[in-house]
């Protein structure tokens, strides 16, 4: 990709990552549909995805700063049990976190024959679709708890439906939102949850990767890259703030424009391959 289109990019992955529409979906699609030169077996393209989820990371990591520093003081203060709300907050993370890494690094190789597939990447969009009209259907029902009322098995399992976002199109933001309400959270609580789930899974993606940049000789100018990671970054914060006040004052039908989004250009993409 050439600067522009790489600025771009990033942005796209910053905005799409924390939404629920899938930055998987968004990454394949857009650059397919408009000609881009992207190409994932490049050496610059591994390096250049890692400053993404760095910078993504990092703007998670700073919105939510005053919640990890009171999380880590409270399991702290706790002797590592969840004996005060922070701590059991805590817990709660690392017990959701758990499954979705696991999952991740053992099904991540199988999907991604997938990966390069538009045509599957629309169908996962539209289901992707469904499922957020579905589960503004299920805040109706909800019991509107907080998350000091989720259990240790909720947040396995709303760790654990992280890994449908493998699937390109499914966004990982969106399952953990639909968990969420199905285990009876309200919107906002649900949101947080969300986005703090996805902060260490971001981060450990990126922290993984970059021993690999070692052995790695990209032909994009660092420059270029490591801006790239500021836009992603800069992107997903302001994400991050706008769907948290979203959230919070719009609790009915919260989901329904993501959801009539991603069925539109779903099922609008696969109409417009077959014509």
């Amino acid at each position: 990709m050439n600067p522009l289109e790489s600025i771009l990019f990033a942005m796209i992955q910053g905005v799409s990552e924390l939404f629920p529409v899938s930055s998987l979906g968004h990454g394949i699609l857009i650059p397919d549909w408009f000609g881009w030169a992207l190409n994932r077996t490049s050496e610059s393209f591994l390096p250049f995805m890692v400053m993404l989820h760095l910078g993504t990371a990092a703007a998670l990591l700073l919105y939510f700063r005053a919640d990890w520093l009171s999380l880590l003081r409270g399991l702290i203060q706790a002797g590592g049990k969840p004996a005060n709300p922070e701590a059991r907050l805590m817990w709660l993370l690392m017990v959701g976190t758990i499954p979705a890494g696991l999952l991740g690094l053992l099904l991540e190789k199988h999907l991604r024959v997938l990966f390069a597939n538009p045509t599957a990447v629309l169908a996962f969009l539209a289901i992707n679709g469904l499922l957020l009209l579905w589960g503004d259907k299920l805040s109706k029902k909800a019991a509107h708890k907080t998350l000091d009322e989720l259990s240790f098995a909720g947040a396995f399992k709303i760790g654990a439906g992280q890994a449908l976002a493998l699937l390109p199109g499914i966004s990982r933001s969106g399952v953990t939102l639909i968990s969420g309400l199905a285990h009876g959270l309200d919107y906002a609580s649900s949101a947080r949850l969300s986005f703090l789930l996805a902060t260490p899974i971001i981060t450990a993606a990126g922290i993984l990767e970059v021993p690999k940049l070692a052995h790695t000789h990209a032909p994009t100018p660092w420059g270029l890259m490591l801006a790239c990671g500021v836009v992603a970054g800069v992107c997903a914060y302001a994400s991050t703030w706008f769907l948290m006040r979203y959230f919070k004052k719009t609790e009915i039908e919260s989901l329904k424009p993501f959801g009539y989004y991603c069925l539109a250009l779903g099922f609008g993409g696969l109409l417009f391959k077959t014509i």
